[in-house]
């Protein structure tokens, strides 16, 4: 495939920055990039253009490190609540990803964030409070606090307890109830005596 060198003279993540000089498919650069105004040609009239380019690509560096200055400072104070179903036992059903938490910055902050910048060794498999590290720039690394809850609270102490105990009643009332046999119909009234019969005499006595 044919290659060919131009100037950026914008920032293209995975390539380069502006006043850079590299080498790309020729069919990338001619459909894509030049029509965008992304890139021109690398010639001799435009290399004259690669320290303007320079300057403007420092101004906008040094943009993007205050401006992820600054928002390292605003996440460093929040915390994101992810909320997540668990069974009775409290374990969590999946895990929260930096994608999970990317989406959560946008839902309760409106904080537009790559998923690639949150960093976690592992998804967060547990209930409860944890720091998770952002790396917002090369220069720039923060803290956020992500409180992972259940969607289905647990029942507290007191509520658990009176929940056993009432429990237990029910059982016992079952058990107590499959062992009582019905009493005896009362004994019936004993029969009412017959009359003794008189001895019949016989005649002539």
């Amino acid at each position: 495939m044919p290659k060919t060198e131009v100037i950026l003279t914008h920032n293209i993540i995975g390539l380069g920055g502006e006043s850079d000089q590299v080498k790309v498919a020729a069919g990338y650069a001619r459909n894509y990039l030049l029509p965008q105004g992304l890139a021109i040609p690398l010639t001799g009239a435009n290399k004259r253009r690669i320290e303007a380019l320079k300057q403007r690509r420092a101004a906008r560096e040094a943009d993007e490190l205050n401006h992820m200055t600054e928002l390292s400072r605003s996440l460093s104070k929040l915390i994101a609540v992810v909320a997540v179903k668990t069974g009775e036992d409290g374990k969590m059903f999946g895990s929260v990803t930096s994608g999970t938490i990317a989406d959560q910055l946008k839902t309760q902050f409106d904080v537009s964030l790559d998923k690639k910048k949150i960093h976690l060794e592992n998804p967060i498999r547990t209930l409860g409070e944890h720091e998770v590290e952002l790396r917002l720039h090369h220069d720039v690394v923060t803290k956020l606090k992500v409180r992972v809850e259940s969607s289905n609270p647990l029942p507290t102490p007191d509520q658990a307890n009176a929940a056993g105990a009432e429990k237990a009643g029910a059982e016992h009332a079952r058990t107590e109830k499959r062992g009582k046999r019905p009493q005896a119909a009362e004994a019936a009234p004993e029969k009412a005596e017959k009359p003794e019969r008189k001895p019949k005499t016989k005649k002539g006595e």
